[in-house]
């Protein structure tokens, strides 16, 4: 028998209004033939062509005329090659060339799914029984890119989800890359990536202990100008940037709503996509808290699994996770420590789920298989569905599971709350099914999660919709854990 399960009625579906201004370059001869033909404008045809522009596109976007300065800086080189000097342009002139090289994006005209909840920070003014929450979302648009977007809510005493109005622009953040890198550790990474160390040694070994961005950036920019490089070496000279530029700081600014803020594809680890990020409200041993999320990176070839932290959802920090088990997808953090150990879900393999301990939350060794397929509905692959959930009768764990024509459905897993390898009992049946209604979409069959929250009793459980649109279902915790404890008998 089925634990009963109650299908809210909302729905996200994308939005193709919500679009970023984007840096665009249509490659270097093409870019240099269009500054040739904005240099051939006087003054006063540069000023009415740009205020043409801003008219039709300033309501669109905040502060757009720095953004065209930006863009503008990105092509610098290309203009000084061209014997121009940069500094002498008027600032009308670099903001058109700027507006030239910007695009706008439709962030989610494709898809808006994978859902994630976690409480916010802010729980005051509320009414009783009410919980103030952010839900992100896998956000996809043209070429199948992804970000994370997001979106507050109050959840009442009844389990009712009243959504916040969306902000009117959308905003990209600031990016900082980092400084500072440690060489064993990011030898280590390069090796699990597989580069080539045949390639790399000579500027790896130029380097002292704890190198500086910048210094690594100029000597793989000058290795790469030598004229009789091979193809290898460049690949692997590439990979080590494609490495370091995945370590970097986001800032929004404080006028921006979080329905504006977008996490948007930053490093060439990520060039196609954020993938799935799994957020969860750490608590950690002195009492402290804050969000962190695992997500995948990918690049159209290969994937990198990340992590990201925020304290506040202004500014976020963003790392590469290491380790052999730091592999596929599918990760997703505990909510504390458990024996003094950061724990983590993963699924290395593929097919299975596993579990890992570790002293760093970046570094993750020696998965230990925690379940494999059992039931029919499950047998191609099992995942989770998002960090656990701690219960006082164990850890809970929602999971998806793959069958027959690829069908996705999601389930759900009791573990021990000491002893996470151990569980207590895991749901024959799915949960939670691909009704009719729920059965089209960009990738048919699919209904999945990416986090869960517990409120008054209940799950609340944010699921995606065969990866086109997100809604959320609601299941009482005491016929759930009943079920699971009663599973093995």
């Amino acid at each position: 028998m089925r634990v009963p399960i109650i299908r809210k009625n909302i729905k996200f579906t994308p939005d193709s209004k919500r679009v970023v201004a984007r840096y665009f370059m249509n490659g270097e001869e093409r870019t240099q033939q269009m500054v040739s033909r904005i240099m051939l404008l006087d003054e006063k045809q540069v000023l009415q062509t740009l205020e043409q522009t801003l008219r039709e596109f300033a309501r669109r976007h905040r502060n757009i005329s720095n953004i065209f300065f930006k863009h503008c800086e990105k092509i610098r080189y290309i203009i000084e090659g061209m014997q121009i000097d940069y500094d002498a342009l008027s600032v009308d002139r670099k903001m058109l060339i700027g507006s030239f090289c910007t695009m706008e994006y439709a962030i989610e005209s494709a898809a808006i799914f994978n859902p994630s909840i976690i409480e916010d920070f802010d729980q005051s003014g509320l009414e009783a029984g009410a919980k103030r929450v952010i839900i992100s979302f896998r956000a996809t648009g043209e070429g199948h890119i992804s970000s994370i977007v997001f979106r507050r809510g109050i959840l009442d005493k009844d389990n009712n989800l009243q959504i916040m109005k969306n902000g009117n622009n959308i905003d990209k953040a600031e990016i900082e890359h980092k400084s500072l890198y440690n060489k064993e550790r990011f030898l280590l990474k390069l090796s699990e990536m597989h580069t080539q160390d045949k390639y790399i040694t000579q500027i790896m070994q130029d380097l002292p202990d704890e190198f500086e961005y910048a210094v690594l950036k100029s000597m793989v920019k000058d290795a790469l100008q030598d004229p009789s490089i091979r193809q290898e070496r460049r690949t692997a000279l590439e990979e080590i940037i494609w490495l370091a530029n995945s370590f970097y700081d986001l800032q929004f600014k404080h006028d921006s709503d979080i329905t504006e803020r977008v996490i948007f594809p930053i490093s060439d680890s990520e060039s196609r996509g954020i993938e799935d990020a799994r957020f969860v409200r750490f608590t950690d041993d002195d009492g402290s808290t804050r969000v962190m999320a695992t997500y995948t990176a990918y690049n159209g070839h290969a994937i990198l699994p990340k992590l990201i932290s925020t304290e506040d959802f202004y500014n976020f920090r963003v790392m590469p996770l290491h380790g052999a088990g730091a592999q596929n997808k599918n990760l997703a953090l505990f909510p504390r420590k458990i024996k003094g150990k950061y724990a983590m879900l993963s699924r290395i393999d593929g097919v299975n789920n596993y579990i890992m301990y570790s002293d760093r939350q970046t570094q993750w060794n020696t998965p230990i298989l925690l379940q494999e397929p059992r039931y029919t509905w499950e047998l191609t692959q099992i995942g989770n569905c998002g960090s656990p959930l701690w219960t006082e009768e164990g850890w809970l764990v929602i999971t998806h599971g793959v069958g027959a024509m690829r069908c996705y459905c999601i389930g759900a897993s009791l573990f021990d709350l000491d002893d996470p390898s151990k569980e207590i009992g895991r749901l024959k049946e799915p949960l939670l099914s691909p009704l009719e209604d729920e059965r089209e979409g960009y990738v048919p069959n699919v209904v999945y999660s990416c986090g869960a929250i517990i409120h008054n009793g209940s799950l609340i459980l944010p699921y995606a919709v065969s990866d086109y649109s997100s809604t959320y279902a609601v299941v009482d915790m005491v016929e759930l854990l009943d079920a699971l404890k009663n599973s093995n008998k």
